[in-house]
């Protein structure tokens, strides 16, 4: 994820005018209250990180949707692992 993230830092950096929102995501197990608090967690760390590699917080916004919005709808340890994810959403 560490070489995802680094393309993502590098290209906010070559765009200074851009704005990221971070979407957290997670999968369907746990309460509505838990995954929305982990999903924001996750969201968070990766602001953290970009931030840590020089990207300016002002530039960054979070959102967590915990478990609403899932790519995949199985019941398995592969679609749980492609629902705990982190999107990034251009921003006016």
């Amino acid at each position: 994820a560490k070489r995802v993230l680094g393309s993502n830092a590098e290209w906010m950096k070559s765009n200074p005018n851009a704005k990221m929102q971070i979407e957290g995501h997670c999968d369907s197990r746990g309460s509505n209250e838990y995954n929305l608090t982990l999903g924001e967690r996750r969201a968070n760390t990766v602001k953290t990180y970009l931030q840590g590699q020089g990207v300016d917080a002002a530039r960054l916004s979070v959102i967590s949707y915990g478990e609403e919005k899932p790519l995949a709808t199985g019941e398995n340890d592969a679609d749980y692992a492609k629902n705990r994810r982190a999107n990034f959403v251009p921003v006016q």
